[in-house]
């Protein structure tokens, strides 16, 4: 019989899954998007997620060593950390950037806030905004497109699908639709294919390992604002990285509100940020700083949103009560 007593204050959760665990499922979950990169976009994505992982690690390690904390890189979170920011790249960005937001990422981002569960931001989103505001030619200059699904490589194509939309140059031919929902189109390694978004989101929720209402609230704000701005609803649902980030990026535990009214506001609030910034910014997508800006706000929500107990309904009415208690 173990010994030990932890004491910590409340709220208490007690749920059976360990953090190694949850972080093996979201690496499952992922796999798909890995392999589409691949077949896509060749060696060259294949190196950077590569790199992305060993970096995240090296420098998760190290910091820990430094510090002389315990290191915990087996709970395969700098992995996840790795994989997901090589994901939300594209394959023509320089190795040696990747270095640089896995250090971002795993030191700023995470480190320095205290580890796992005390960060304020998502780290890997934050490793690739560092990498993006600081290398904005490496990082957006250039993209792969794939001649067709499985084939050879196209040229290189110095503008994306979200751009044309933005300058009015994006015209839906016939199999548009279709080649985009497979992901047989220009983008970042893993945000190209919406069916194979679609299955790890399913995939996670019914693993209860991410919780529905955040990603729902997000994709449902930007259809609607789409919708009423007039533009192709399903082009804008599709494009960039609204759903990975809708599946992976805003169901960070650390970095989202906890309590379920707080997830459906923090994602209505991505996803207007995102159309706005998609319609009226300065840049084609705004998944990455509409998630950051809502990391930012979490706690607020989770203190606008908490149940505070002692606190009943009105006097004379129990079944609201007992209501309440369910």
């Amino acid at each position: 019989m173990s010994s030990k007593i932890y004491v910590s204050s409340s709220p208490h959760f007690n749920f059976k899954c360990s953090t190694q665990m949850i972080m093996g499922t979201v690496l499952i979950a992922l796999l798909p998007e890995i392999i589409m990169g691949i077949v896509l976009f060749g060696m060259a994505a294949l190196i950077r997620i590569l790199v992305s992982v060993a970096s995240c690690v090296l420098f998760e390690f190290l910091f820990q060593k430094v510090t002389k904390q315990k290191i915990v890189i087996s709970n395969l979170s700098a992995c996840v950390t790795g994989v997901m920011m090589a994901l939300v790249c594209p394959s023509t960005a320089p190795v040696w950037i990747f270095v640089v937001g896995a250090a971002v990422a795993m030191v700023v981002a995470k480190g320095l806030f205290g580890g796992i569960g005390s960060n304020v931001f998502n780290p890997a989103l934050t490793g690739r905004a560092f990498m993006f505001l600081s290398f904005p030619a490496a990082m957006g200059a250039s993209w792969m497109t794939p001649k067709t699904l499985g084939g050879t490589i196209d040229a290189i194509s110095s503008a994306t699908t979200l751009s044309a939309i933005k300058a009015g140059t994006f015209a839906i031919e016939d199999g548009t639709l279709w080649q985009y929902f497979i992901g047989n189109r220009a983008g970042c390694i893993g945000e190209t294919s919406t069916l194979l978004i679609l299955i790890s989101f399913a995939f996670l929720a019914l693993a209860h390992i991410i919780d529905w209402r955040a990603p729902v609230a997000m994709t449902g704000t930007v259809a609607v604002c789409s919708l009423i701005a007039g533009e192709n609803v399903a082009m804008s649902l599709m494009t960039g990285g609204l759903l990975f980030g809708a599946t992976f990026m805003i169901t960070d535990y650390a970095t989202a509100p906890v309590t379920k009214k707080g997830r459906l506001v923090f994602g209505f609030g991505c996803g207007l940020i995102t159309f706005l910034i998609r319609r009226f910014g300065g840049y084609p997508e705004g998944v990455m700083f509409s998630i950051l800006i809502m990391n930012s706000i979490a706690p607020f929500l989770n203190n606008l949103t908490a149940r505070k107990y002692g606190y009943g309904k009105k006097a004379g009415r129990p079944a609201d009560a007992v209501k309440e208690a369910k």
